[in-house]
């Protein structure tokens, strides 16, 4: 009996051995020479295709209802109805865990994992969506859903194409951003923006190069539909510039909005507001901050005109 226990013990360890042996095959490789390097095992990057391709399409749409007869106060009553029933309905996905599994065999999909647990983006998504569409100028609310869906992709995918992907390096972002940084010490400490820690220089250059696209495509060629023209949905035009006060037209206030709405779009999309979704917060940052810009640009115009 003592025999066959001992054998046993010594199969099983030589098992284990055999075991270890090949875990350890895997992780080395020889190169040309017979010597043993360490392989850099790549990580699984998650590229939520199924999402993206969701919140990206919302930008197409966004386009064609602007460029058709579409009526923002149509979109906004619908998408409020669409809230009634998508945020109950998440409610008893995070009080039931019977509803939650039927819930994520259907709509998982296109929910990333920390969502689970947590309010769906989807609601995030309708309220900031509607926000713009509710209190900013049209085209001004128009940009601000692209940023949302289009600059926000390009950041994301960019980040993981770079860094989980190829494996390159991207440096991190600074956890906070100075507003003005030419300030003496405490005053310059006092404005700065939080940036989330998860963000790379890669994915800030994808949305930033993003948002300039969007606002020079936009304004340079979409905006001046006529039917948007007569009812006073644009706030910049080619030939008059900021629409009431002239001034910053042509290719100097294309220009101009281009690279404001290109900073506003990388920093918005970078920056770290706690528990609040970016769903949420970007369209109304980017929107709010676009608005604001082009008030003081009119300004600026008027002082201009008037000297």
């Amino acid at each position: 009996m003592e025999n066959t226990s001992r054998d046993r013990s010594i199969i099983t360890s030589k098992g284990s051995e055999r075991d270890e042996e090949s875990e350890v095959a895997k992780a080395l490789l020889l190169n040309g020479n017979g010597e043993a390097r360490v392989a850099k095992a790549k990580s699984k990057v998650d590229w939520e295709v199924p999402r993206k391709l969701l919140h990206s399409s919302i930008g197409f749409l966004t386009v064609y209802l602007y460029l058709s007869r579409g009526d923002a106060k149509i979109v906004v009553y619908t998408l409020w109805s669409a809230l009634c029933v998508i945020a109950p309905a998440d409610y008893i996905r995070l009080k039931y865990p019977s509803f939650a599994r039927v819930y994520e065999r259907h709509l998982g999909f296109l929910m990333r994992e920390s969502e689970r647990t947590t309010t769906n983006g989807v609601i995030w998504y309708i309220i900031g969506v509607n926000f713009a569409l509710t209190f900013y100028p049209l085209d001004v609310a128009t940009v601000s859903i692209l940023i949302l869906s289009w600059a926000d992709t390009a950041a994301s995918t960019i980040g993981r194409l770079w860094a989980g992907h190829w494996g390159l390096y991207t440096p991190r972002l600074p956890s906070r951003l100075s507003l003005l940084p030419f300030l003496p010490g405490q005053l310059k400490h006092c404005l700065t923006l939080p940036l989330a820690p998860r963000k790379s220089l890669a994915g800030f250059i994808a949305a930033s190069f993003t948002g300039a696209c969007i606002a020079l495509g936009f304004w340079g060629r979409v905006a001046p539909v006529p039917l948007r023209v007569e009812r006073g949905d644009v706030s910049w035009l080619w030939d008059e510039g900021i629409v009431g006060s002239g001034g910053f037209s042509g290719w100097l206030g294309l220009g101009v909005i281009t690279i404001f709405a290109s900073v506003v779009s990388g920093v918005a999309e970078a920056l770290d507001l706690g528990s609040l979704d970016d769903n949420l917060t970007l369209p109304i940052i980017s929107g709010g901050c676009l608005w604001a810009f082009l008030k003081v640009l009119g300004l600026v115009s008027r002082i201009w005109i008037n000297t």
